[in-house]
């Protein structure tokens, strides 16, 4: 049987370095290789993101794209955005994504704009966007 085909794609930071390290969680994980990725900085973000309404200028946000492609796609961001993406890796992954859902969005958002806010400070930010390894290029939309 085939892996599954990409349906859902992750729309970051590209300078962020929690960013560049959720990217990394996720590609070391997603075993099936669900998971496509493109910088909020990139012309593909803009273009996606403005087909859905969205301005990708919120480098505050993680957008995640559910179901690409499919009738059913939509644009999720946040604590949602990140569960979703979580979601996709699987197993232990999935129950976990799972179990962070119980948590009120209002409430799960907060924590979410509490490290958003932080992030440079506490994790890097780089000069430019970061370049994935050969292994993982073809994963990102916007190379």
């Amino acid at each position: 049987m085939s892996a599954p085909s990409p349906t859902t794609i992750v729309f970051y930071d590209g300078v962020c370095g929690l960013c560049n390290r959720l990217n990394r969680f996720l590609l070391r994980r997603d075993h099936d290789a669900r998971i496509r990725f493109a910088a909020l900085q990139s012309p593909i973000a803009r273009q996606l993101l403005a087909a859905h309404g969205l301005d990708p200028a919120d480098l505050d946000t993680v957008y995640v794209m559910a179901d690409w492609t499919t009738a059913a796609e939509r644009v999720l961001s946040r604590s949602k955005a990140v569960l979703h993406a979580l979601g996709q890796l699987g197993g232990p992954w999935r129950a976990l994504a799972m179990a962070g859902r119980l948590v009120p969005r209002p409430l799960a958002d907060i924590a979410y704009r509490a490290v958003a806010r932080n992030r440079y400070r506490i994790f890097g930010r780089f000069d430019v966007c970061q370049v994935p390894p050969p292994g993982w290029r073809e994963r990102f939309l916007d190379q």
